[in-house]
């Protein structure tokens, strides 16, 4: 059997009436030009300073209504975006997140204010993406309470279900081709450079063809749990990029020196 070749999903962070407006037109162009039905992670009430990056968008929300009706899937990234939390989440690569070790009932909150602002503005989120990979047991119940049932995570190479929700995995910052399985690159339009947007829409335009969308895979690829050798990419892929931050953290702090 001929392995189908390698899907791709296109994620941006950390959208917010105050994002990078130029930043973000220069991807909008790229969705637009080359038809791509991307997840867009919104943060329903920002309170983080990092994300203040250009006066008030008035027609954000209208932005992300009219993208959204030409087939972009709404992500809940989040409630305020704030990282106070030193949990340990399920995807342990960073210390401080706004979600893992947050007990339940707040986190259950915090993902009803958030779909409430969303569905205020006549967005309808169809998947939970967490700020800084930050969440644990306690979300996923959280999410299951309030009917979000798919996530955007983990470093499988196909959609698997766990803990009672689907997730659809995450591993790719910038555009890589692959032989086969499912990978969603995320960007960050905030801070992503000329270079990037450069790069992805080359990549684009050799592989338009390959990007899919989340109702696309939800329907087409049938998540189930994952198999022995998925649990064991995954677990690899986990540990190799936490090596390769521990690394990176070494070599600055020996600039800093």
């Amino acid at each position: 059997m001929i392995a189908k070749p390698a899907q791709y999903i296109l994620r941006f962070d950390d959208l917010c009436p105050t994002s990078s407006r130029q930043g973000w037109q220069r991807f909008q162009a790229l969705i637009e030009e080359f038809g791509i039905q991307p997840i867009l992670a919104v943060v329903p009430d920002n309170r983080d300073p990092d994300l203040e990056v250009s006066p008030p968008d008035a027609e954000f929300w209208a932005r992300m209504r009219a993208l959204e009706l030409a087939g972009a899937c709404i992500g809940l990234h989040g409630y305020q975006h704030l990282a106070k939390s030193e949990g340990r989440g399920l995807v342990p690569l960073h210390r401080w997140t706004e979600f893992a070790g947050v007990d339940e009932e707040t986190q259950r909150q915090w993902i009803r204010s958030g779909l409430e602002i969303l569905r205020g503005h006549g967005l309808h989120p169809r998947i939970w993406v967490a700020p800084r990979h930050g969440f644990d047991a306690n979300t996923l119940r959280a999410l299951g309470a309030e009917g979000m049932d798919v996530l955007s995570d983990g470093f499988a190479r196909v959609p698997f279900t766990r803990g009672g929700l689907t997730w659809i995995p995450q591993q790719l910052w910038g555009p890589v081709e692959k032989a086969h399985g499912l990978w969603t690159i995320c960007v960050h339009p905030n801070t992503a450079k000329d270079a990037e947007v450069d790069r992805l829409r080359e990549f684009l335009r050799g592989h338009a063809a390959q990007f899919t969308s989340v109702e696309r895979v939800l329907a087409e690829l049938r998540p189930a749990r994952l198999s022995p050798a998925e649990r064991l990419h995954e677990t690899v892929t986990l540990w190799r990029m936490k090596g390769g931050r521990v690394r990176k953290w070494l070599r600055r702090g020996l600039r800093t020196t």
